[in-house]
């Protein structure tokens, strides 16, 4: 596990697999983006206490999407602390075990590179208390407006926080290597694509990702340099 500060309010943390994105409000209320894999638990609550932040202050557990690298330890966490737990209203079903996901449409490239990465545990069913839509605010950073962002699943949802100049994108987008771009593994890529460039149209200056290093400044320009590389392919 890696704890990165990346504002005053902002930590990142790099779990084995995945990562979670820690808020904490001026009242100290606490605000967690995405779980990463199943068996985080106790290190997510380290990683709190490491920022001098109290685990119990955890108000709210945010899921940009049900993968498993993503939601595995949310309901273990949600268990032990209360958090409110929010997801799209089209992935909660299969955040909470109810319906199966779609199958990736996977190209060449990406079945190679699916095929080479280790086997993730499943995620166990977790409640979701809240289930957003587009444009619904959620009361944390300020006013956190959900994006929907569908392509890499049904519910993907990117939290664009206006008053902070903070966007999370989920694994809409990824920046690998300083270079920005689409995230792989998407179960409609045109759509995905589509996403892509709403959130490129949104204005923030720190950008967190799925997968990827974080852009604290410049983050929009960033998103917006990569769609103009889509259009020269």
């Amino acid at each position: 596990m890696e704890i990165t500060r990346i504002r005053p309010e902002l930590t990142v943390i790099t779990l084995d697999f995945g990562t979670a994105y820690l808020w904490r409000d001026e009242d100290g209320s606490l605000t967690l983006v995405d779980t990463g894999i199943a068996g985080q638990a106790d290190a997510i609550e380290e990683a709190v206490r490491a920022v001098g932040a109290d685990p119990a202050a955890l108000r709210g557990i945010v899921l940009t999407h049900h993968h498993e690298d993503h939601t595995g330890s949310a309901a273990e966490l949600a268990r032990r602390l209360g958090a409110e737990v929010t997801a799209h209203r089209l992935e909660a079903p299969v955040v909470r075990g109810e319906q199966e996901p779609k199958p990736f449409v996977l190209s060449p490239f990406e079945q190679e590179l699916r095929d080479s990465l280790p086997q993730l545990p499943p995620a166990p069913p977790c409640r979701v208390d809240r289930e957003v839509a587009d444009g619904e605010v959620l009361g944390f950073g300020g006013g956190a407006v959900v994006v929907h962002v569908p392509g890499h699943t049904d519910g993907s949802i990117a939290l664009h926080l206006p008053a902070a100049g903070v966007l999370f994108t989920g694994d809409l987008a990824a920046n690998v290597g300083h270079r920005t771009m689409p995230g792989v593994f998407n179960t409609d890529p045109a759509l995905a694509l589509e996403s892509f460039r709403r959130l490129a149209a949104l204005e923030a200056d720190t950008v967190l990702f799925g997968h990827g290093e974080p852009i604290a400044e410049g983050g929009s320009a960033a998103l917006r340099l990569a769609v103009e590389q889509l259009g020269e392919h």
